[in-house]
């Protein structure tokens, strides 16, 4: 059986939404021999998983990743912590486990908790779509996108390595850093913008009413996009990186008050070209 990069001729994937689904279908297209079985709880994700061939075989039963060497859990947060527990108990010891959760210190301490049962790798992919589930999974959601590589402690085996080349072999960019950097970073980058976006369409939609939203256009739809985004797996993300966001919107709140309390006086040019000059520096693809 030829073997994807990184040596996993084998690859499991537990939880088969838009990322996971992506994942199979990006490992199809990079090395087509290799075996990929799915898992999910969810039997439409199954067969949807087979159907548009992101897996080759697909079950709600975890104990099937039992033959992967390399498992990688796809699920929300909290689901992942779960999914990493049964799946140490099946999963054969040289194994490598990551994920692709949206915060890393939890995960990262609880496979620590665990010992040495199989090597773990923390990950978080940063793509996404404007729309989740397996139906709208894609070969190159991943293609020229960071993926953050979150390595704890010794890499003896060569775990980190392997799990890199693998996500290169998907068409993204590996990117190491610590779980602790990764989740302060990403309270600013990813966490604060859904808040704020979700917040921003509440107040919006109630001031304006179904009426005023009627003649809305590009600005508040861009600026609220994702506001489209599943309440279940962001719940998990905020309980999880709580002490990050919650400094950030405080000073997201401090400007804005500032704002509000004189807006005809506000000092707006410094304010918009301050964002103008921070919004240059992003890499936009």
């Amino acid at each position: 059986m030829t073997e994807v990069d990184g040596g996993f001729a084998r690859v499991g994937i537990v939880g088969l939404g838009l990322i996971g689904g992506s994942i199979g279908l990006a490992t199809r297209r990079a090395c087509p021999d290799a075996e990929i079985v799915g898992i999910d709880l969810d039997a439409a994700a199954v067969r949807g998983a087979v159907a548009c061939g992101a897996a080759h075989r697909a079950s709600a039963d975890i104990a099937e990743v039992r033959d992967a060497d390399l498992i990688v859990l796809a699920a929300p947060v909290r689901a992942n912590l779960v999914a990493l527990d049964l799946v140490c108990r099946h999963a054969r010891p040289s194994a490598i486990v990551t994920d692709v959760g949206s915060t890393k210190r939890v995960i990262v301490d609880a496979a620590r908790s665990l010992g040495r049962l199989v090597a773990f790798v923390g990950g978080h992919p940063l793509a996404g779509a404007s729309h989740g589930g397996i139906a709208h999974a894609r070969a190159d959601l991943f293609a020229g996108r960071p993926w953050v590589l979150t390595p704890d402690g010794e890499d003896a085996d060569g775990a980190v390595g392997r799990v890199e080349a693998f996500v290169g072999a998907l068409g993204a960019r590996p990117h190491r850093m610590t779980a602790e950097e990764h989740d302060r970073v990403m309270a600013c980058v990813s966490h604060l913008p859904q808040v704020v976006s979700s917040a921003l369409m509440h107040v919006a939609g109630g001031r304006a009413g179904e009426a005023g939203l009627a003649l809305a256009g590009e600005g508040l739809a861009d600026t609220t996009r994702l506001a489209d985004s599943p309440g279940d797996i962001w719940r998990d993300i905020c309980e999880t990186n709580a002490d990050h966001i919650r400094p950030a919107l405080l000073q997201l709140i401090t400007t804005l008050a500032t704002l509000a309390d004189d807006l005809p006086a506000a000092n707006l040019d410094s304010l918009f070209a301050a964002a103008r000059s921070w919004r240059s520096k992003m890499r936009l693809t």
